[in-house]
Formats: structure tokens, C-alpha cells, sequence
């Protein structure tokens, strides 16, 4: 009897050192840095949205988002950048699914999405804007506009622009959902829409390549609940990383309004015009 409890013991404590074995591979392959930095590789998605963050012909990353990503990825180690391209809608449910391991696309920071990713520190501040067709055939300056006129919005889908919409109490039925700014663009050159709504700096950079349509100028800056809109945007990250969002916020700490950061993102429009100050994510994200 007492060589077949000690058997049994001895079976259990050799089951539970395999078990402590297997949950602590588990737990040391969990970490996305560690892997990252012991591979020198990882993959940001991007939406395709100039001048946020989008791929170049070849497939090289550019825009705001995925410069500032390259920099701070090698400051971390990791040399070897590669780039999935999304729609918008779909970006964070391919991170949560492990489609690419950070978001670079100068994704807004808002309460709805703290609850689904986690964020960076932001990297800019931005305004909202109008694209229309040229002349502004229906005076269309502000989202103050829209309901008084037999007017259709377009907004990209998964946007904050259709919170913004909803929340300023535009009808549903003026708002269009678009999977893209290029389809947007078609949509108001078609007439499916007057106006396409998204930050200011996004519009311009619209306007400057369609001679067809311009940013609606002058513009109502959007008050919601009596308070300005400012969009802040930043990196997300699934909720599990939080050591690589930690760290990833160290190098941002030193590199945000250096001169190195100002002459990285001023081809693409943003500058110290643009900077985010002292905001950070955890004050966004309340």
C-alpha cells in the first residue's frame, strides 16, 4: 500500500512539474516585446489614409503613424517593420486577432476604443474639415449644415467622424458609411454624397490631388455638448501587451517635438502645429 501511495505521489508531483513547465513556457512566449526583440521583427497595420499612415508603390511604410513606428521599433530593436494594409472598420479587430501586433494609423484616441485596445501616449492634435466639390455648391462649412439641407455626409467607416455625426444629432439617413477615403471621394464626385467629413489635415491632403474637389473653407470648428472637438491620435496595442505599449511610450517620451520627430512628420503636414502637448492616452481615455 505505502509503495503504491508513494507511486501515486510521485506520478502527481511529476504531473505538476509538467504542468508548472508548461505554464511557464506559455507565460515566457506570451510576451509580444520579448519576441519581437529576440526575432528584430513585427508587423503595424495600416489603413491606407494619407497622410496617416499608408504603404508607398513598393510597400514601404510612410505617413505620420508608421514613420514614428519605424523610428521607435528600432530604437527598441527591432529592424524588420513589415506593413498590413486594412480598411479602417477592420483595424481593431486585426489586432485583437493577431493579424499585425500595433496599429500605426494615426487611429483616434476615444473612450469606445480604450475598452477594446491599448493605446500609446498621442502624437498629435487635430481639427475636423469638409471635402466638397469645387465651389461648394451647397455651402456646406460645418456639420451645423447638414440638417438644414437636402444633403447627404459621408464618413469613413469605424471613423470618429460618424460618433461625431450621431452625437451632433445629424439624421441617420444623411449619413453615409464609406470602407475608405478614396471611395469617398468617389462617392462625392458621383453625387451619392455632398460632403466627406474627416480631420481637417486628412481633407487637405485630398483637395491637393483631385483638382475636382477642395477642403470647405471657411470651417465651423465642432462644438458636441458645448465642448470643442480635438482629435488626439495615437499607437494601439492589444490588451495583453501592455509592456510593449510601456515601452513603446518610453522612446515616444523623448522623441515627441524633437527636432528629429519635427522634421520626420512635416512632409506630411504635421509639425509643432500639431503637437499633443502634455495630453496622454490614460487622460483620453476617461
Amino acid at each position: 500500500m505505502r509503495f503504491i501511495v508513494k507511486n501515486i505521489f510521485s506520478k502527481y508531483v511529476i504531473s505538476l512539474m509538467s504542468f508548472c513547465v508548461a505554464l511557464f513556457s506559455i507565460t515566457a512566449t506570451a510576451s509580444t516585446l520579448d519576441k519581437i526583440k529576440e526575432e528584430g521583427k513585427i508587423t503595424i497595420g495600416v489603413a491606407n489614409e494619407v497622410p496617416y499612415g499608408y504603404t508607398t508603390p513598393d510597400g514601404e511604410p510612410a505617413g505620420e503613424a508608421p514613420s514614428i513606428a519605424v523610428h521607435i521599433l528600432n530604437e527598441l530593436g527591432v529592424k524588420d517593420v513589415n506593413v498590413v494594409v486594412t480598411e479602417f472598420g477592420s483595424l481593431i479587430p486585426g489586432l485583437r486577432a493577431g493579424r499585425f501586433d500595433v496599429i500605426a494609423a494615426g487611429m483616434y484616441i476615444t473612450p469606445k476604443r480604450c475598452m477594446q485596445i491599448a493605446f500609446s501616449n498621442p502624437t498629435y492634435s487635430i481639427g475636423e474639415g469638409f471635402l466638397v466639390k469645387n465651389g461648394n455648391p451647397e455651402a456646406l462649412n460645418g456639420y451645423d449644415n447638414i440638417n438644414d439641407k437636402s444633403v447627404k455626409l459621408g464618413v469613413m467607416s469605424g471613423s470618429v467622424e460618424y460618433g461625431y455625426a450621431r452625437d451632433f444629432g445629424i439624421a441617420m439617413n444623411k449619413i453615409v458609411t464609406l470602407p475608405d477615403y478614396p471611395s469617398g471621394v468617389a462617392a462625392l464626385k458621383s453625387g451619392r454624397i455632398d460632403a466627406l467629413a474627416g480631420t481637417s489635415l486628412t481633407m487637405a491632403s485630398l483637395a491637393q490631388k483631385d483638382d475636382r474637389v477642395e477642403l470647405a473653407q471657411p470651417f465651423t470648428p465642432l462644438m458636441i455638448d458645448g465642448k470643442s472637438v480635438k482629435g488626439y491620435g495615437g499607437f494601439g496595442f492589444r490588451p495583453a501587451d501592455l509592456d510593449l505599449r510601456d515601452a513603446f511610450n518610453t522612446e515616444l517620451g523623448s522623441f515627441i517635438d524633437s527636432e528629429a520627430h519635427i522634421a520626420m512628420v512635416t512632409p506630411y503636414g504635421f509639425g509643432k502645429h500639431t503637437s499633443p502637448g502634455e495630453m496622454t492616452a490614460k487622460a483620453l481615455c476617461q
